[in-house]
């Protein structure tokens, strides 16, 4: 009688070839992919920053640019008729790497400024802004990011102006942009967790605070009470505040609360700090 076969534990397949064992079921469609996916995921074949990167990029292929754009509205830009020594300071403050150009309003890109070129207006030699100014890209709202990503790729271009349907600028897309819908999503310990209460409070009596806390449940929680009537989520709220998409590190301090910035990207906010500051009565007994 023939023994089982026995296989020691050095001859076990290596992960690579088990995950590549288990995807050459080929999926019929995305669905199917997905779902593949997700049970390599369970199999502990993929760790989840792989899966979700994956996913993103399987996201990329269907998402078109007027998914991610920045608006119109919300733009940095410089005006071609402003000396450099009044822009100059909004683009410290700003901390952009590339700056459209307008002439007479948002409609009228004229091209792309580039910060580092700015250093040559240190130089002390002539500086004409029109002179280093790069060509800007216009592309429609409806291109798709994946096509986005290529040509910026290929053509070594960071930034796009997207133009509406009427030639009218609706806003603007870097690669950064794009690539976030890749790695900017990433589960962390405490932003992405679903199962992860939207409120902690950490050991210095400060709390951190997923954006998307309604602020029903953040006044419940915190003793505070800020109007729900404009906006529902506390990171709305937070985001009209600071009248503009606020960057991490940036700080704000209104109806008693001092608010810092943890996570966001160049769309949306997701985590907060939030530090509750006493008042002055409340000082004195203390």
């Amino acid at each position: 009688m023939a023994e089982p076969d026995k296989r020691s534990s050095n001859d076990k397949p290596h992960w690579l070839e088990r995950l590549t064992n288990f995807l050459l079921r080929e999926p019929e469609d995305r669905e199917q992919l997905i779902e593949q996916l997700h049970t390599a995921y369970e199999n502990s074949l993929l760790d989840a920053d792989a899966l979700a990167m994956i996913e993103g990029v399987l996201q990329v292929s269907e998402m078109q640019v007027r998914d991610i754009m920045i608006p119109r509205s919300q733009m940095d830009v410089i005006d071609i008729t402003d000396p450099p020594e009044k822009f100059i300071p909004f683009v410290i403050e700003a901390a952009h790497s590339r700056f459209p150009v307008i002439d007479e309003n948002k409609d009228d890109v004229i091209g792309i400024l580039l910060a580092k070129d700015l250093l040559r207006f240190y130089s002390g030699k002539d500086f004409d802004v029109q002179q280093i100014l790069r060509p800007a890209v216009f592309i429609p709202e409806s291109k798709r990011l994946n096509v986005l990503l290529k040509e910026f790729r290929s053509n070594r271009n960071h930034i796009a102006i997207v133009v509406d349907e009427y030639g009218g600028v609706a806003g603007m897309v870097t690669i950064e942009d794009v690539l976030e819908q890749i790695v900017g999503d990433i589960e962390d310990e405490f932003d992405e967790d679903e199962n992860e209460d939207n409120i902690i409070q950490d050991a210095h009596g400060r709390y951190r605070v997923k954006a998307l806390t309604e602020i029903a449940d953040f006044n419940e929680i915190l003793g505070t009470d800020l109007s729900d009537e404009e906006f529902s989520t506390i990171g709305g709220l937070v985001v009209s505040k600071f009248q503009h998409m606020p960057k991490r590190g940036e700080e704000i301090s209104f109806d008693g609360l001092n608010v810092t910035v943890l996570r966001a990207d160049s769309r949306r906010v997701y985590s907060l700090l939030i530090e509750i500051v006493p008042t002055a009565q409340e000082e004195n007994i203390l």
